[in-house]
């Protein structure tokens, strides 16, 4: 482990030879900067930056499973992980249902310190953290959302912020480009499934995406339109060490985990062993 002034360290890293490969974890911004260090010396990197998750819920999923695995998935650290749903596009036909029960179950987990037995909602990070989650939802209610939960410093005070639930969100507000990382449920309706891929993928990100539905053509479709390095079908939560983890566009590049995280630190090398003639 090595501490100190990120800009020294960051130097030494990407400009001495000795050093062949490196694996950021962190924001775009940064990892955009170290990335053009290390390109000055053609040095490998392995690149897990921001997330803007889309969770699609559609008309024919399982309404009570969608809403245990969104809370789960969401209030994980606070919403404080890179995976962590950040737009919420249900679909028109069950819109105002999912709303209502989603309301309900968030409504019944506590606010506080993370030494407890059952689940609960930790605090933020720093005051800046606070600040920024906070000033996204002004934003966001500015721009005509709805609060159904939430929306009040919690009575603890500190950098504890409770979960919060905005329903009938609009696309140019400040949240829906930018990672929350917070207790932030922010709804948007969609009616076509051309309409919440178009919107899922209209971000820079590409890390991870969530979507719920038992029509089976559509998870294929899915698949294979959504613009990420990681998309989970009918669950909340990414995998194991096992599989591998990662994004596109402005998420980053390489992979963790799996055979794929280790190919990430070695090098193919061609080999010809010719016979001699006599």
């Amino acid at each position: 482990m090595v501490t100190g002034d990120p800009v020294a360290i960051g130097e030494a890293f990407t400009r001495d030879p000795r050093i062949h490969k490196i694996s950021f974890t962190g924001s775009t911004r940064t990892g955009k900067l170290l990335a053009s260090k290390c390109g000055a010396m053609l040095k490998k990197m392995t690149l897990e930056l921001g997330g803007n998750a889309p969770f699609m819920v559609f008309n024919d999923a399982t309404m009570e499973d969608a809403i245990a695995g969104l809370v789960n998935a969401k209030l994980r650290n606070a919403g404080q992980v890179c995976i962590s749903p950040n737009r919420i596009f249900v679909q028109s036909g069950i819109y105002d249902a999912f709303v209502e029960q989603l309301t309900a179950a968030v409504s019944k987990i506590r606010v506080d310190q993370g030494m407890q037995d059952e689940f609960v909602v930790g605090p933020l990070i720093n005051q800046n953290a606070l600040d920024k989650v906070t000033s996204l939802v002004n934003d966001a209610v500015s721009r005509g959302a709805k609060v159904m939960l939430g929306g009040k410093p919690d009575a603890k005070g500190g950098l504890f912020y409770p979960p919060i639930i905005l329903c009938n969100a609009d696309d140019s507000c400040d949240m829906h480009n930018t990672e929350i990382f917070g207790p932030v449920f922010a709804l948007y309706c969609f009616t076509s499934e051309e309409e919440g891929i178009r919107r899922a993928n209209n971000t820079e990100y590409g890390l991870v995406a969530y979507a719920w539905t038992t029509d089976v053509g559509r998870a294929f479709r899915l698949s294979s339109k959504l613009e990420a390095g990681m998309v989970m079908i009918n669950s909340g939560s990414v995998g194991t060490a096992s599989v591998p983890f990662g994004g596109i566009k402005s998420s980053g590049y390489g992979r963790e985990g799996g055979h794929y995280g280790i190919e990430e630190y070695v090098q193919v090398k061609y080999i010809l062993m010719a016979g001699q003639n006599r």
